[in-house]
């Protein structure tokens, strides 16, 4: 009985002087930067009641933790400077070292702000040359959460160096690294991003109350488990599957024994293609399918070279034709697979191809249309598209799906931005949108709604709000065509003109069409950190062109632009600008003639249109011919002059 007393007495002596340390926020740590020229919130947990001091930068501030163990100090404004300690008392000391003074901006939104510098240009120059100690660097991870959290699970500050750079943010390191070098003070960065995510679950559940469409969701999201959420989709997935093996199945060492045109595919399951295969039930699995199919061939097709065309494959794959390898790709998502096949590979009559197709993260599968799968033959082209056999040669659940962040909306704040909340920020950046172009036009409102709401839960006023508009993507128009990633980029020029301090970076110029994450981050980041220079630290750069006005008279428009610095310009040997297009009363849009007059007008004209009455510029997915620009270089914002209805008007989102 002693014994077991003397147990007890430790054990709740040692729990509580562990409950009276003092502890502090992931955020709050050595290496850090702290707000210049504004008070500054440090703040953490101790026992109820407990005496805090925080001695810091010649300051000295005494409180006392409430209640429940919370304490909050504001220490005066101070100049940018350090690097500096900072020491906590209570019945424990925490002392913090090498912490600077300057600007802190949160850097947020989805892939392209999440991709990394070694996946952006010349990642290898870029790394080595990464050695920037007055750049500090936090990542928060990633996290969902049904309701807000109070702290990140882990994360600490960094210097920046060629060690902890090269998973860093692309953008947000190359638009502090610009702004260092202009404004010569210590620069934090705090990266909370999450790829393939909506705006929606990065705002708080307070700022969708007021959105149309939100309420049942948001009522949902009080009773909302992302575990069980999370189970019951792993439930789905394994009902169709089976137990996943975690090893290919369909590989003998080296020997594709899956792929020999005398295996048995009898067993195999069948599934249309093409499409993702998430779309065809397989919810959050990653790993390797091997897909089979046949064609036939004459005798003279046979002894002929073919051509196998699958589309895009996202992310990997290995193409077997009678049981030999013909092709193959490996993280080329973008990129359609097009493979020649000597004479002598096909055979008359029957013949078997197998496509493996690996995919470690996000989505897998074919990802192209059906006109995309064919086989070319010297006499037709044979369509692929339809049913095909599949097995599983090796699964994995994905992990990021134990959250889903696009399940319920707000998921992303609670877990990502709320913890931030305390601290104190010079402004935020921000990649967000192509989740988001399928519902263009609701995106007028949801966007600049967020920044509202971030501006509200942070409580610093109207801080700054950079952003950068969707790059050109996907295959180019030979027509005018309707676009919903041009709606989308409307949507992010509207909320620039209606929405005060906010400023966007126009990268029309930098995409890549069969690329959603181009690799040239680094234009990105220096045009983001342009917008900064003019519009927070008031240097003396301008923003890209953008539309002002229109005149029309008799064939002829003349667009004036605003922003042109110098005067326009235009990369073209031959003078004349690309990109526009000009329609009459029948909505018809043809390509325009189009050049410089009188350094900040455009004269449009066509000879397909005699009385034009509305203009469009880069108005496509992909305008990949733009060529218009000012004095400093940077691109001209895509617009319209009509305001006749797109093809995302109608669309909402859906829970």
């Amino acid at each position: 009985m002693k014994n077991l007393l003397l147990t007890i007495f430790v054990f709740l002596f040692f729990s509580t002087l562990l409950h009276a340390e003092i502890v502090l926020p992931k955020v709050v740590s050595s290496h850090m930067v702290l707000q210049r020229n504004t008070p500054v919130k440090i703040w953490g947990t101790a026992d109820k009641r407990e005496n805090i001091i925080v001695s810091f930068n010649g300051q000295t501030i005494k409180t006392r933790a409430d209640k429940n163990g919370y304490w909050q100090v504001v220490l005066k404004s101070m100049q940018a400077g350090g690097p500096l300690k900072m020491l906590i008392k209570g019945k424990n000391t925490i002392e913090l070292t090498n912490i600077l003074i300057g600007d802190v901006w949160i850097c947020s939104g989805q892939s392209n702000m999440e991709m990394s510098v070694k996946n952006s240009n010349n990642p290898n120059e870029e790394i080595t040359a990464a050695n920037y100690p007055m750049i500090r660097l936090f990542t928060v991870p990633r996290t969902i959460s049904s309701t807000p959290k109070s702290d990140i699970s882990d994360g600490a500050w960094l210097e920046c160096s060629s060690e902890n750079i090269a998973e860093f943010s692309a953008v947000a390191y190359y638009f502090a690294r610009k702004l260092q070098k202009e404004i010569d003070v210590p620069i934090g960065l705090v990266y909370s991003s999450w790829g393939g995510t909506g705006v929606e679950t990065w705002t708080s559940e307070e700022g969708l109350s007021t959105q149309k469409g939100f309420k049942s969701a948001l009522e949902n999201l009080k009773n909302f488990s992302p575990e069980t959420y999370a189970k019951i989709r792993e439930k789905k997935l394994l009902d169709i599957t089976g137990p996943l093996p975690n090893e290919d199945l369909g590989l003998v060492g080296d020997n594709a024994i899956w792929a020999q045109s005398t295996h048995d595919f009898s067993l195999w399951k069948t599934m249309e293609l093409p499409q993702l295969w998430e779309n065809a039930g397989l919810i959050d699995l990653d790993g390797i399918i091997w897909f089979q199919t046949d064609f036939e061939l004459d005798e003279d097709e046979a002894k002929n070279t073919i051509s196998i065309h699958l589309g895009r494959i996202d992310d990997s794959d290995n193409t077997y034709l009678n049981g030999i390898k013909v092709g193959g790709m490996v993280e080329k998502y973008n990129i359609d697979r097009i493979y020649p096949v000597e004479s002598g590979t096909a055979t008359t009559g029957k013949n078997v191809l197998v496509v493996r197709v690996e995919d470690l993260r996000f989505v897998g599968g074919f990802s192209s249309s059906k006109a995309d799968l064919y086989i070319q033959t010297s006499k037709r082209k044979i369509p692929l598209a339809g049913l095909w056999k599949y097995r599983i040669g090796k699964g994995i659940i994905a992990a990021r799906n134990a959250g889903n962040p696009n399940a319920m909306p707000s998921l992303l704040y609670n877990g990502m931005i709320h913890p931030l909340l305390p601290m104190t920020i010079k402004g935020a950046i921000w990649y967000q949108g192509e989740h988001n172009a399928s519902r263009a036009y609701e995106y007028r409102k949801l966007f600049p709604n967020m920044i509202t709401d971030w501006r509200k839960q942070f409580n610093q006023g109207n801080f700054p709000f950079l952003y950068v508009q969707l790059a050109n993507f996907m295959k180019a128009d030979k027509e005018p065509a309707d676009s919903n990633w041009a709606e989308l980029r409307e949507a992010q020029s509207m909320t620039l003109k209606n929405t005060p301090n906010t400023g966007m970076a126009v990268i029309i110029d930098v995409g890549e069409a069969n690329d959603i994450h181009p690799k040239n981050k680094q234009d990105v980041g220096k045009r983001l950190a342009l917008e900064a220079l003019k519009k927070v630290y008031h240097k003396k750069h301008t923003s890209s062109p953008a539309f002002a006005s229109m005149q029309v008279v008799n064939d002829t428009v003349r667009i004036v632009f605003k922003e042109v610095g110098g005067g326009l310009m235009v990369k073209n040997r031959y003078g004349y600008v690309n990109g526009f297009t000009i329609a009459g009363a029948d909505k018809k849009f043809h390509w325009a003639k189009a050049y410089i007059e009188n350094n900040n007008t455009i004269v449009v004209i066509s000879d397909a249109v005699t009385e034009p009455i509305a203009v469009r510029y880069a108005w496509a997915n992909n305008p990949d011919d733009v060529n218009l620009y000012n004095s400093e270089t940077l691109p001209a914002d895509p617009f319209r002059t009509d305001d006749w209805p797109g093809i995302t008007i109608d669309n909402r989102i859906k829970y």
